[in-house]
C-alpha cells in the first residue's frame, strides 16, 4: 500500500456496510413498484423526496466538495456544522474520509493513485472500458489501497473541532435522515401510510438517486461529454447530468478550475450549487467566493471539443 493511503483496520467489516448503503436503496425501488402497483403514489411522496434530496445534495455539492474541499469560499462555524450534516444524511460517508479520497483524485485525477478512474488498470477494449466504468461508479468503494492518507490529504479537516465533531458524529445524521422522512410524509400526508411511503421516498429512494448521481460524476464524467478546457485528464461535461446533479456534472470546467465557487462557467450551464453559494454570499453566510474570469478562462482552453458522446 502506498505511503499516502489511508490504513483500514476492519476491511470485511467495512465492506459489508458499503454493500448494505449500496444494495438496501436498491431494494427500496422495489417497494417503490409494490407501492405504483397497488395503490399509486401520493403527492407527498414526492414533496418529501425534494424537501430531503435538495438539502442533503447540496450537503455534497456545497459543502463536502466545494467549501470543505476545494475551500472555494469561507463561512462561520455553524454553516459549516449545518453542511456537514446535511451532507452527512447523503450516507456517502465521513466528511473526512470523503474530502480525503477527493483531494487524492484531483492529485491523481486518471493516474496511478486516483481512488476511482475509469482509466487506469482495467484493461482495453469494450471490456476494459466497462471494467473501468464499473470500477468508478461503484467498485472503488470496496476496495482500500488507493483511499486518500487522512493526515495528508485532509490535515485542515482534522485542525477542526467542528469537522471533528461532524466526521465522528455521522452515523446519527445518517439515521436521522432516514427517519425524517417518516415525520415529514406523516406531517404532510396526515396518516400512517403516507409516513411510510415518506420514508421510502425521502429515505431509499433519495439515497439510491443521489449516490448514483454522485457516482455518476467518477465515472460517466470522466468518459462521456465535452470538454472545453485541456486538462491533463479525462474530466468532461455532461449536460443531462447538470439538473440532478446540482451543477457538478460541468466536471471538465471544474478540473480546470478546481477551487471556482461555479462550475458551470457559462449562462447556459445550469449550475444550483453555485446559485445557492451566490445566494449565501448575498445575505452574508459566505465570503471570499472564488471565481474565474472570462479572460483566464478564455487563456486556459480553447473551443469546446466533441467527446464520445453527449
Amino acid at each position: 500500500m502506498r505511503d499516502d493511503c489511508q490504513p483500514v483496520e476492519h476491511e470485511t467489516r467495512d465492506r459489508i456496510i458499503t454493500g448494505g448503503v449500496t444494495v438496501v436503496p436498491i431494494i427500496g425501488l422495489g417497494l417503490v413498484g409494490w407501492q405504483m402497483w397497488g395503490w399509486g403514489l401520493h403527492w407527498s411522496d414526492l414533496l418529501v423526496l425534494a424537501l430531503l434530496y435538495i438539502p442533503t445534495g447540496l450537503g455534497i455539492t456545497v459543502g463536502f466538495h466545494r467549501l470543505f474541499t476545494h475551500r472555494a469560499f469561507a463561512t462561520g462555524p455553524r454553516t459549516r456544522a449545518v453542511f456537514g450534516v446535511l451532507g452527512s444524511a447523503a450516507i456517502e460517508g465521513p466528511v473526512i474520509s470523503w474530502v480525503a479520497d477527493h483531494r487524492k483524485h484531483h492529485a491523481f485525477s486518471d493516474q496511478e493513485g486516483d481512488p476511482h478512474s475509469p482509466h487506469v488498470g482495467h484493461g482495453g477494449g469494450l471490456r476494459g472500458a466497462l471494467r473501468g466504468l464499473w470500477h468508478a461508479h461503484v467498485g472503488w468503494l470496496f476496495l482500500h489501497d488507493q483511499r486518500g492518507l487522512h493526515t495528508r490529504y485532509a490535515p485542515d479537516l482534522l485542525a477542526d473541532p467542528v469537522m471533528r465533531w461532524v466526521d465522528r458524529t455521522f452515523l446519527w445524521w445518517a439515521v436521522g435522515g432516514l427517519v425524517l422522512p417518516f415525520f415529514l410524509g406523516w406531517a404532510i400526508g396526515g396518516s400512517l401510510v403516507t409516513g411510510l411511503t415518506g420514508m421510502l421516498w425521502g429515505g431509499l429512494v433519495r439515497v439510491l438517486l443521489l449516490h448514483h448521481v454522485t457516482y455518476s460524476i467518477n465515472s460517466l464524467c470522466h468518459f462521456f461529454g465535452r470538454r472545453r478546457f485541456s486538462t491533463e485528464d479525462e474530466s468532461r461535461n455532461l449536460l443531462w447530468l447538470a439538473l440532478p446533479s446540482l451543477g457538478e456534472s460541468w466536471h471538465n470546467n471544474h478540473h480546470a478550475f478546481p477551487t471556482s465557487a461555479a462550475h458551470g462557467l457559462r449562462p447556459w450551464e445550469v449550475d444550483l450549487s453555485a446559485l445557492t453559494i451566490r445566494a449565501m454570499e448575498a445575505t452574508g453566510l459566505a465570503w471570499d467566493v472564488r471565481r474565474v474570469s472570462r479572460e483566464r478562462q478564455d487563456e486556459h482552453g480553447g473551443e469546446p471539443r466533441q467527446a464520445v458522446a453527449t
